[in-house]
């Protein structure tokens, strides 16, 4: 049996000792991105993409591990262990596998089956099974025993028939290939449960559906079993073949690899039909939704993996979004009836000023809110406008063009910014610590002009599922996908650098080695003492020990203080290493710092020693080439079209600037400022076949798009990246097959098919302007 490291090993790729001694640094405490930055050398070079994969999947296995002990014990303790089976279990090499080996054994409920083999009827059903030509009334007969309540010869068959229906319902390797084959040509089916409505049509795709599961995408999955799980659809697995054979085979074809596993066939013998009701019992009324229901939770998992995966991508990128930098920025959070909320933040994202005003209607006070804002952006020297893309967003921006137009002088800058969440982190209680004396409306206004700034240290104020950038992410299992989204937030955080003297609780708590106790010391003993001159000052912290300050030091930067390399990433434990280049060099850190040609023409070889390899001397360069280097792109923002404020002012063949709101596995949702997200369906984003989105785009990225088809009625708005497309509106199909269809493979059209399935897109336009998944 292979080794928990063995298989890592083998899954990932790489070499047994280095999966060895990451499994050891992990299992001490070591987080992935400290491991991933400032242990190279030790883990052969270990990316944090392999340290994350290898941390899930050791998780895993170890459970896995932990299943079998179960299995052993319980198998063991009815003292049915062969030393044949023993070795089955210590090699199954997953939990499928491992659970198809218990059936058998697994304790169950009193059954019927379990009665009759307490009544000694086993070996009846082993007898005719083995031997068909048996008689099999004359063979029960010699079973018949009042006292064990077999009364007479039908009585026993009966019994024995139970006993061997769960025989073979539970022989694990056939249970296997079944699964195997069902999993390569099942096809799932979908029908509008009896009795149901849709009122809203939301299913209507899904109401004669037929599709190969290997080939359905996630989100078509999701939806499906959003269908079933409100009873409007009624969901199950058959095989390709008896698809294709119009659904009532004679026999279906799982029935048949039952029978030949047996060799069970009809050639006329005694014991053939008994034995053919019984394999027809087996599978239709055990194996059959014992293995529907298991497929049907792996085909969810996938799904669910896959929903994690476009949330993580998604959150991963609004994360790294390009900061404007720590200017003075005005936050616009609008609304009509309500009014405008305003908060003016300075350079270093406090807040100076709050106010309300009531430019649109029914208050229409459009010259007095002009004039306020002018005088708060000339009195606090604000450069950028921070415009939320909620309700009344085009109308407050056509309010700060015109503020622009009026007011050159102020030289401003207004850009959309998306709120989603905004709403979330002004109800929070760190929200109502931090800005305890604003009301809750202007908190909004804070967060939305704070994100322009820096949109890593206001996002990390909000739990990640409520950014809204997912796919299905309320179906999804909630704790998976919490571990994937935090190590997102910990990889984004630590992989950018936090100033430690001006970084916020919520930032801190997600940079490594550190916690939400040890964040409010720091900034505790901060507000206390004054910034921090040193790295070393951090020690003086309570409860910021040596352990802390190994894993937390490299991913905090100090700026102005008494070195240039605490404003690096450049670990302390590495500052000697520093120092001997500069020995080598003649030179002093200042004059070292930025030298490129200098930097350059080192020998690497010559610096490696003991503690320092070649890697990590390479990073150590880097950093002195360009200390604390910001990894986050050059900040710039989409420009809408002006007299584009609605849906009703959209036109086919349109070509229009705006910003990837989601990106989700069928396509990408782009805000172009008319109020409704527009869907740039996956086959209409490049002239080659996408497999996936985001090898396209990411969220928040600005794109050109055409509009291709605008939907009045439905609220739907049909876009492309292939700027060439013809606006004409597509021929669209559901994306599976009716009944008389033959199955076919998902293929992309040409051109983009925004309608198909409708009710997953549509709930998605609906759900991206309040910045949360379909509920």
């Amino acid at each position: 049996m292979k080794t928990i490291q063995q298989r890592l090993a083998a899954e990932l790729g790489v070499g047994e000792g280095q999966v060895v001694v990451a499994v050891q640094l992990l299992d001490e405490g070591a987080t992935v991105p400290f491991v991933a930055r400032y242990r190279k050398e030790v883990t052969g070079g270990l990316t944090d993409t392999h340290l994350r994969l290898l941390h899930e999947r050791l998780g895993q296995l170890r459970e896995l591990d932990s299943r079998r002990d179960t299995v052993l014990r319980t198998i063991r303790e009815q003292g049915r262990l062969t030393p044949e089976l023993e070795a089955a279990i210590n090699e199954a090499d997953t939990r499928t596998r491992l659970e198809d080996l218990y059936l058998p054994y697994r304790p169950k409920r009193r059954t019927r089956a379990a009665v009759a083999r307490e009544a000694g009827l086993e070996p009846l059903a082993l007898e005719l099974l083995r031997q068909p030509s048996r008689e099999p009334l004359s063979a029960a007969a010699a079973f018949v025993d009042a006292t064990k309540g077999i009364a007479d010869a039908p009585a026993a068959l009966e019994g024995a028939r139970h006993i061997l229906v769960e025989i073979l319902a539970e022989d694990a390797a056939l249970v296997g290939r079944v699964r195997d084959t069902l999993w390569d040509q099942g096809v799932l089916q979908s029908r509008l449960a009896k009795g149901r409505e849709d009122p809203e049509q939301k299913f209507a795709d899904y109401y004669e559906f037929d599709q190969p599961i290997k080939t359905l995408p996630s989100h078509r999955v999701l939806a499906l079993m959003r269908g079933q799980e409100l009873g409007i659809l009624r969901l199950g697995l058959e095989h390709g073949r008896d698809v294709e054979a119009g659904g009532s085979p004679t026999v279906p074809h799982c029935e048949t690899m039952i029978r030949r596993h047996f060799a069970i066939e009809n050639r006329g013998r005694p014991a053939d039909a008994w034995l053919l009701e019984a394999t027809r019992e087996a599978w239709r009324k055990k194996m059959k939704p014992h293995l529907e229901t298991d497929l049907t939770r792996r085909l969810v998992e996938q799904a669910h993996g896959e929903a994690v995966q476009v949330f993580a991508a998604n959150l991963r990128d609004l994360l790294l979004a390009a900061p404007a930098g720590m200017v003075s920025v005005m936050g616009l959070d609008p609304g009509l009836r309500t009014g405008v909320k305003v908060a003016v933040v300075d350079e270093t994202g406090q807040v100076r000023k709050t106010a309300t005003v009531y430019p649109h209607p029914p208050q229409g006070r459009w010259q007095e809110a002009l004039r306020e804002l002018a005088a708060l952006a000339r009195t606090h020297r604000v450069r950028l406008v921070a415009i939320g893309n909620g309700t009344g967003s085009r109308e407050t921006d056509r309010l700060v063009r015109e503020l622009k137009q009026t007011h050159p002088d102020l030289d401003l800058t207004g850009v959309v910014v998306s709120e989603a969440g905004a709403s979330v982190y002004s109800a929070s209680e760190y929200a109502a610590r931090e800005l305890p004396e604003l009301d809750v409306s202007l908190r909004g206004a804070v967060s939305i002009a704070r994100r322009l700034q820096d949109p890593l240290a206001e996002l990390v104020k909000i739990d990640p599922k409520a950014i809204g950038v997912g796919q299905y992410q309320h179906d999804v299992d909630a704790q998976r996908l919490s571990r994937s989204l935090d190590a997102v937030v910990e990889d984004a955080v630590n992989g950018v650098g936090v100033d430690v003297n001006t970084a916020s609780p919520p930032l801190l708590a997600r940079v490594s080695g550190l916690n939400a106790t040890l964040a409010a010391n720091i900034v505790a003993y901060r507000n206390a003492h004054g910034a921090f001159a040193n790295r070393q000052a951090l020690c003086k912290v309570p409860r910021f020990g040596a352990r802390t300050f190994e894993l937390a030091a490299g991913f905090l930067r100090i700026h102005n203080g008494d070195t240039p390399l605490d404003a690096s990433a450049v670990h302390p434990e590495a500052y000697p290493l520093v120092q001997r280049i500069l020995r080598h060099t003649g030179l002093d850190l200042s004059r070292l710092i930025g030298n490129r040609s200098i930097l350059n023409a080192l020998p690497v070889a010559e610096l490696v020693d003991d503690r320092f390899g070649e890697p990590t001397i390479r990073d150590i360069l880097g950093e002195l080439e360009k200390p604390g280097r910001d990894p986050r792109p050059t900040f710039h923002t989409a420009a809408f079209r002006e007299g584009v404020e609605d849906m009703k002012d959209l036109q086919p063949g349109m070509i229009l600037e705006g910003v990837v709101s989601n990106v989700t596995s069928f396509g990408a949702f782009v805000d172009i400022g008319v109020h409704q997200d527009g869907l740039v369906h996956i086959s209409a984003m490049a002239d080659r076949f996408v497999k996936d989105p985001h090898e396209i785009t990411r969220a928040g990225a600005v794109v050109k798009v055409r509009v291709l088809e605008v939907d009045l009625k439905r609220r739907r708005i049909a876009l492309s990246l292939r700027l060439q497309d013809s606006p004409d509106p597509p021929t669209t199909a559901p994306a599976g097959r009716n009944r008389s269809q033959q199955p076919t493979r998902e293929r992309q059209s040409p051109r983009p098919a925004p309608a198909t399935d409708s009710a997953m897109a549509a709930a998605f336009v609906r759900a991206t302007k309040k910045g949360r998944a379909p509920s």
